[in-house]
């Protein structure tokens, strides 16, 4: 019995109350003899019955005390050996030492002693070796424990789980998926259609869609003409993400056959409970599928990641060019409330971005407001050396172009910054800019990404076209005619045009020769675009050793890296790629190699049966189906290619996640 309860506070009171009876009887007696001894007798009668009754609670305190503590390690014994929670015992070398009967007879062992805990499962290790957390969930015959780890006892608790695990995942599986689908160019194919062509057309894919729906238990609802809605769970969503969306791949085929080519896009919005949340994602994926040029799948998440699908095809080029006269007559109206015009394109710039930026320079001078070309002098590339000294040589041409700090000190709050030729904050020649200017109007020819400048009042995004320098030459011919192109300036767009069309062998629409038809008719010096456009003996030589090197992996995929610890130029590297991929049996080339910033860039080309936007997306880039790049920090050439490699084989399976 512990000290507190033989020696309680309750005694010291009846002592004290003894002893002032004892002086209570000594003063009583000197008044009265007779009177002290029946005090005194009264007095001990009731200081001796409640020593008595004390002693007695005493007594049964501690018995039950005693009955308590028996009963309570007879239910930890009984809870230690009979209660349904894994206990494991383990040494320093987390060898087993002790297990209870639960966990014995769950992993149908006859004894666990004397057996490793890794023998049971290696994530112990991970446990055991975690500084971030000492719980882990971890499957054991069959079934799912929350393991909690104590390391100064070197003890195990094992809770089973697998029911509410099961009930989560049904959750899961059944949380309600909203997506909408869109006929990417069901308006353009059904303007020249009579009624009964038109019906047949619509007859047709309503009928595809409602297939599709109907054999993966989906609810579908035609809620336009080129739009229907689709309700479903989350377990049909990752049966269609298991068969890669077939339903692009059907609608596609089917109406091909008529001649009619439509293509589907989809957005989908997946992970939330609330249903606003659920369609503002589907719409969002599906504007950023429309982005990326179509025919793909967008799945969205409200944590940011997405996921995409499809995108086989290049996006279907526009025949009219109604958009572009819209957004001319809107771009015109915006530079004319403006004081200045800023144009800013991307680092490291191409032809096709300093062409770009020259039109839309002139742009503001066709509209009488002060066109300023942003550049860092710097960061271009040998590439554009010889297209800048020849503006160079045009001093009106040349005074255009300013820095990044004197943009900053000579923008107000009137100004307009025009970004062309990149969609991504990080990639423009200088993000302050961006955060400064509140006016910003985005050109680009890229299929759009999930990084995105989202302070825009109006972007023009076409992947169907060759090149932003192509877009900005439809924008002009719907702009005052105040100023006609100089030969220089039509020549430097032209060039952005042929770079970035490969001679145009490669994404070229009619619209693309029909923009460079214009740039010609207004003076672009075809002998000087192909004299800004030779290589020196030293670049031709170092491309050559790139090819030596290369290998291939899976099915006509050719990859070729630089040397180690040397640094290549990226249009060097690109250009290695598009010579790659003339080559015989090569389907797909990616060209790895060091870049001046540090880290490691990667060019990517193919000629479409390989979508290298969607290998370069991931490994952080992005581009094209056939024209992709990224850049990979704080990695070696070995480590890039391994990426790379792993990429390949994800593309192969399926989709791409951002």
């Amino acid at each position: 019995m512990s000290a507190f309860f033989r020696k309680r506070n309750l005694r010291y009171p009846l002592l004290a109350l003894l002893a002032l009876g004892m002086a209570a009887v000594i003063l009583i007696s000197l008044w009265s003899e007779w009177g002290a001894g029946i005090f005194a007798l009264l007095y001990g009668a009731a200081i001796t019955s409640a020593w008595i009754m004390e002693k007695r609670n005493y007594e049964a305190t501690e018995k039950h005390i005693e009955t308590l503590s028996y009963r309570m390690k007879k239910v930890g014994e009984e809870a230690l050996l009979e209660m349904p929670i894994g206990i494991l015992l383990v040494s320093d070398t987390h060898q087993i030492e002790w297990a209870n009967p639960y966990m014995t007879a769950a992993l149908d062992y006859e004894t666990l002693i004397g057996e490793s805990v890794y023998s049971l499962s290696e994530e112990f290790n991970q446990l055991v070796k975690s500084t971030e957390s000492n719980e882990m969930v971890i499957a054991l015959a069959g079934r799912k424990y929350r393991v909690y780890y104590r390391a100064d006892d070197r003890l195990f608790y094992l809770f089973d789980i697998t029911e509410q695990v099961e009930i989560e995942t049904l959750y899961h599986a059944d949380r309600t998926v909203i997506g909408i689908l869109f006929i990417d160019n069901y308006d353009e194919l059904s303007q020249g259609m009579d009624d009964q062509v038109r019906s047949n057309l619509n007859s047709l894919v309503t009928s595809l869609i409602n297939k599709w729906g109907t054999d993966n238990g989906i609810f579908v609802k035609r809620i336009s003409s080129d739009r229907f809605m689709a309700v479903f769970n989350e377990s049909i969503l990752k049966t269609l993400e298991e068969t890669k969306f077939t339903v692009l791949d059907d609608i596609r085929e089917v109406t091909a056959k008529d001649n009619m080519a439509l293509t589907l896009s989809i957005g989908v919005g997946a992970g939330s409970a609330s249903l606003i949340e659920l369609g503002s994602m589907a719409q969002s994926g599906l504007d950023l599928v429309l982005g990326r040029g179509g025919d793909q799948v967008a799945i969205k998440h409200p944590s940011g990641k997405v996921k995409f699908y499809g995108g086989k095809t290049n996006p279907v080029e526009k025949r009219t060019r109604v958009r572009a006269r819209v957004i001319s007559h809107a771009l015109r109206d915006l530079i004319q409330e403006s004081d200045q015009v800023f144009v800013m394109g991307h680092k490291m710039p191409d032809m096709d971005s300093i062409g770009a930026a020259v039109g839309v320079a002139k742009m503001a001078e066709m509209n009488r407001v002060k066109g300023r070309i942003v550049i860092d002098f710097d960061e271009y590339d040998r590439s554009v050396m010889r297209l800048m000294e020849e503006i160079e040589s045009d001093p009106d041409l040349f005074e255009r172009f300013i820095t990044p700090e004197e943009a900053l000190a000579e923008m107000t709050e009137h100004s307009l910054l025009v970004v062309v030729d990149t969609h991504k904050p990080s990639m423009v020649i200088d993000e302050r800019l961006l955060q400064r200017m509140e006016r910003v109007v985005l050109i680009d020819h890229h299929r759009r990404g999930e990084e995105f400048i989202t302070n825009t009042m109006l972007v023009y995004m076409e992947p169907y076209a060759s090149s932003t320098a192509e877009l900005v030459t439809e924008l002009i011919e719907y702009q005052p005619k105040h100023d006609k192109l100089t030969k220089l300036e039509s020549t430097a767009m032209l060039a952005g045009i042929i770079v970035d069309t490969k001679s145009f062998t490669l994404r070229t629409g009619a619209r693309t020769f029909e923009a460079a038809s214009y740039l010609r008719s207004n003076g672009a010096d075809t002998v000087l675009v192909q004299r800004l456009l030779k290589e020196d003996l030293e670049t031709y030589i170092e491309r050559a050793k790139i090819v030596q090197s290369v290998e291939f992996v899976g099915d006509g995929i050719a990859i070729a890296k630089g040397e180690e610890g040397r640094i290549y130029s990226p249009v060097l590297i690109a250009q290695t790629a598009d010579i790659l991929l003339t080559m015989k049996d090569v389907n797909a080339s990616f060209v790895i190699a060091e870049r001046t910033e540090g880290g490691v860039g990667i060019s990517a080309r193919s000629l479409g049966e390989v979508n290298v936007q969607v290998v370069m997306e991931n490994l952080g880039g992005g581009g094209h189906l056939t024209n992709a790049a990224t850049q990979m920090p704080n990695v070696t050439l070995a480590e890039a290619v391994e990426q790379l490699k792993l990429a390949l084989m994800e593309n192969d399976k399926g989709g791409s996640e951002e």
